[in-house]
């Protein structure tokens, strides 16, 4: 498994987890295709930020093992990436629509 597939693998359970908080709390719901985006750039933001703390996808492949707890991390990160993504999205959302 190379970082890159790792890399995707990560943008698609922040993608997931956009989607499930969406489908569980309706009123932060985009639609699928907002779900989605914000699930894209909630995932990426969130490995990008926290991944210097050593779970991003170059550490997970290094030495050509993987690192299967590091991975477990990135993967949860990403998911919970996904999800605030949303929330936050949501919530600026509401703030812009105020004035």
């Amino acid at each position: 498994m190379t970082a890159t597939l790792i890399s995707l693998i990560s943008i698609l359970v922040g993608i997931i987890g956009a989607n499930i908080t969406a489908v569980i709390f309706k009123k932060y719901s985009f639609g699928i295709i907002g779900n989605t985006i914000a699930g894209v750039f909630g995932s990426i933001f969130f490995i990008k930020s926290l991944g210097k703390l050593g779970f991003n996808p170059l550490s997970i492949v290094k030495l050509e093992n993987i690192n299967y707890s590091l991975l477990t991390i990135n993967l949860i990160v990403s998911f919970l990436g996904g999800t605030l993504a949303i929330i936050l999205a949501k919530k600026l959302k509401e703030k812009l629509n105020k004035k």
